[in-house]
């Protein structure tokens, strides 16, 4: 069984969006786009996410969908279903759905764990949330190559993704990851929607929280792993 309050716990509700939810500017939020909507205070995905999804085929532009916020996530509405998935029991609550460039420093505020700049991070582990100017993101772990494998809500959708390595030039091997997990676990949508990369400027630009050891246990060692270990994990 798996503890409530866990690293572990963390990972597997971020698995439940991915590849059958749409990026949609401002999904996550209410109407009046200042805090989290019904969706990011609710136990559980949305029926409407995967139907909206199953309609959409290559061609799914954001930008033609701006503001139905009830029809999938932004990376901060992501970002908000899962932590309140995590720490609340019931729905309907107060949500934690914060602009992007915001939300690793205010859970740190909170009492989560400890914020680290953007400029000074190192390492990425998973269940590190990163905040960039405009995005923000769950960390799953860093290769060999130091390139790492992130899951979050950008256009199209709740996908896996990997950034290039320091030396950016041939394909990274988070990379190679992403593509692999999404070729063999999500097909339908890995035809549809194959693009699977983010430059390495992205973790430089990025603010870092990481979870307190007494606010999330880690039993299984996940942070110790890298990110192939860490996937193998999250889809056995």
């Amino acid at each position: 069984m798996i503890p409530t309050f866990s690293l572990a716990k963390l990972l597997l509700l971020a698995r439940e969006p991915l590849c059958n939810t749409m990026y949609v500017w401002g999904g996550g939020w209410n109407e009046e786009d200042t805090a989290a909507g019904a969706e990011a205070r609710t136990l559980g995905v949305s029926p409407a996410w995967a139907s909206f999804a199953a309609m959409q085929d290559a061609s799914y532009d954001y930008r033609n969908t701006r503001f139905q916020i009830h029809n999938g996530l932004d990376c901060s509405g992501f970002l908000g279903w899962l932590i309140y998935n995590l720490f609340e029991t019931e729905s309907g609550r107060e949500g934690y759905v914060f602009p992007a460039c915001r939300v690793a420093h205010e859970l740190s505020m909170r009492g989560c764990g400890t914020f680290t700049p953007a400029g000074q991070v190192a390492d990425w582990q998973a269940g590190d949330i990163l905040s960039s100017p405009d995005h923000v993101w769950l960390s799953l772990g860093m290769c060999e190559d130091k390139s790492v494998v992130m899951l979050h809500a950008t256009p199209p959708g709740v996908i896996l993704s990997g950034t290039k390595s320091p030396n950016g030039n041939n394909e990274s091997m988070a990379e190679e990851l992403a593509a692999k997990y999404m070729k063999n676990h999500f097909p339908e949508w890995y035809k549809r929607f194959p693009k699977h990369s983010r430059e390495y400027r992205c973790l430089l630009e990025s603010g870092r929280m990481r979870w307190g050891e007494t606010v999330l246990t880690d039993e299984g060692g996940l942070r110790r792993m890298g990110a192939a270990a860490v996937l193998e994990w999250m889809f056995q």
